[in-house]
Parts: C-alpha cells; structure tokens; sequence
C-alpha cells in the first residue's frame, strides 16, 4: 500500500499544480480586463483582445509542458506501482519529479532562467531513471 499511497500524492500534487496555472490564467484575465474571447470579455466587463497578457500565454506554455512531462511520469509511476518493486527509490522519483515540476512552473511563470531549464532537467532525469528502473526490474528481470 505504501506504493499506492506514494503514488496518489505524486497525482494529486501534480493536479493541484496545474489547477494552480488555471488559477493564475483566469487571475491574470481578470485583472488585467483582457479576454480572448469575447464573450468571456462581455461577462466579466472586460474588453477582448487579439492576443492574451504575457502572463496568461506564459501559463499556457508552462501547462503544455506539463502536459508533455507529467502523463508519462504517472503512466511509468503506475507500471512502478503495478510491479510492486521497491518503496525507498519510488519516493525519491516522485519527490524529485514533483519538486523540479513545481519549481519549473514558478521559473516558467516569472521567467527566471536558468532555474527553469535546470528544474526541467532535473525532472526529465527523475524520469529516466525511472524508465531505467523498470527497464531493467521489468523488462529485462
């Protein structure tokens, strides 16, 4: 059970985050009175724009990342899950993942290099050493 549980806060965290980027998007919109659409912008007494706030668009690219990153890490978290294999590194891939995620959003969002590129990395290493794990206690066991 200790997987199970290890692997439901990884999910939930990771979901809270990106609710977090939704929030940050829809405060931006709104304090900023510019809508893409312009409904939304009659809605809420804004006006409609062409284009979103430099906020808005940086949350959306820092959502598709997640989007690229986060559903292979909990497809391949399951398979860790599903193998029963050992508690101890499974926490430390899904604590370091989490962490470099949250820390990548916050950079993204506030544009601070290096520590986006190098939060992204180190999120990417925690995933391939995850890859590397089940690949040899799985695939080649």
């Amino acid at each position: 059970m200790p997987l199970l549980r290890m692997y439901a806060l990884t999910a939930i965290v990771l979901a809270l985050k990106m609710s977090a980027i939704a929030f940050v998007q829809g405060s931006a919109r709104t304090s900023t009175g510019s809508f893409l659409n312009p409904e939304d912008a009659a809605a809420f007494g804004g006006k409609a724009v062409a284009e979103e706030a430099e906020i808005v668009q940086r949350a959306a690219r820092a959502w598709r990342n997640d989007l690229e990153n986060i559903p292979i890490f909990l497809i391949l978290a399951w398979i860790y899950v599903s193998a029963g294999l050992p508690v101890t590194a499974f926490a430390i891939y899904c604590i370091v993942f989490m962490a470099a995620r949250i820390a990548h959003t916050i950079c993204y969002i506030n544009s601070i290099q290096p520590w986006r590129t190098i939060s992204f990395v180190i999120g990417a290493l925690a995933t391939l050493a995850l890859i590397i794990h089940l690949f040899i206690k799985v695939v080649i066991a």
